[in-house]
């Protein structure tokens, strides 16, 4: 897809960081986009921002974990507009840290629902219909590094959703194009340095009833993150998120299925993984890894 004017876009998690910058970027490029966030007030400040660029677009408050939520959103946009050409799976969420021993079922419940079964109750709901219009489309999936290409063995909840989620796409993609489609998936690995998003502070939207059942401690807000990296001396790189959805749109342009920033480097990550798994080895350098 190399022109994005008048397509229709739906970007989950859409009011706020990642998605907030897609939507940013898409609208730039004449798309019409609904947001769809389960923050109902962020959601709607979110739509008037924009609106007041007069821009064509919408929100309506979905809940990815909710299947029957995700399908409102989804017949919501083809009565509205008759037709879904861009779909980014991009809402996540995060459990605090700690050993898989420590967390607590409803860490993985709430994460997994989220991040694992939110990316394939969009596909469900949407692909079957994207599909059946014959129009070109494209579905992107938002992944991390942090699951998809090294985990970090301390956000085994987290990483393991994510890892889920690449794996989840590259099939998605194979059967698209053997199915000779007029759709193409992608994985998109938000990178570049830290990104300074809601999931820091994703506890917010823990749903009752999806507490953890036990105390791990909150995870750290962006402002602590920065002052432990300042305190030990470390110089923070952050990624402008405006530049990493720009970068994004020139990937669904190339029909790129890993869209992300610096391939080289994960290169050299993927391959000392495969020589450590082909000699029977953990796959971490735990040498090298941050400490909790």
């Amino acid at each position: 897809m190399k022109d994005f004017s008048g397509k229709v876009a739906v970007v989950t998690g859409g009011a706020g960081g990642i998605g907030k910058a897609l939507v940013r970027a898409l609208l730039a490029e004449g798309a019409r986009v609904v947001i769809a966030d389960v923050e109902a007030p962020v959601l709607e400040a979110t739509v008037e921002e924009f609106k007041q660029g007069d821009a064509d677009v919408s929100g309506h408050v979905t809940d990815v974990s909710d299947n029957e939520s995700v399908r409102a959103l989804a017949d919501h946009v083809f009565d509205q507009y008759g037709a879904c050409h861009l779909l980014f799976n991009n809402a996540g969420v995060a459990a605090p840290s700690a050993n898989i021993w420590e967390t607590t079922p409803n860490d993985w419940t709430w994460v997994h629902g989220v991040n694992i079964f939110g990316v394939m109750y969009g596909i469900q709901a949407f692909v079957p219909r994207m599909i059946a219009s014959g129009e070109e489309g494209h579905i992107l999936n938002t992944s991390s590094g942090d699951g998809g290409i090294s985990p970090l063995p301390y956000q085994s909840v987290y990483a393991s959703s994510k890892a889920a989620v690449s794996t989840l796409t590259e099939c998605l993609d194979a059967q698209l194009q053997m199915e000779k489609t007029n759709l193409r998936a992608s994985i998109f690995y938000p990178s570049g340095g830290i990104l300074d998003t809601g999931i820091w502070t994703t506890a917010r939207n823990r749903p009752e009833g999806l507490e953890r059942e036990a105390d791990a401690g909150p995870m750290p807000t962006i402002d602590q993150f920065k002052e432990a990296a300042s305190a030990a001396g470390m110089e923070l790189q952050f990624q402008d998120l405006d530049e990493l959805a720009r970068h994004t749109m020139e990937g669904i342009r190339k029909k790129q299925f890993v869209i992300m920033y610096g391939h080289t480097e994960t290169e050299a990550t993927l391959k000392d993984r495969a020589e450590r798994i082909g000699r029977g080895e953990l796959p971490f350098d735990l040498a090298s890894l941050p400490m909790m």
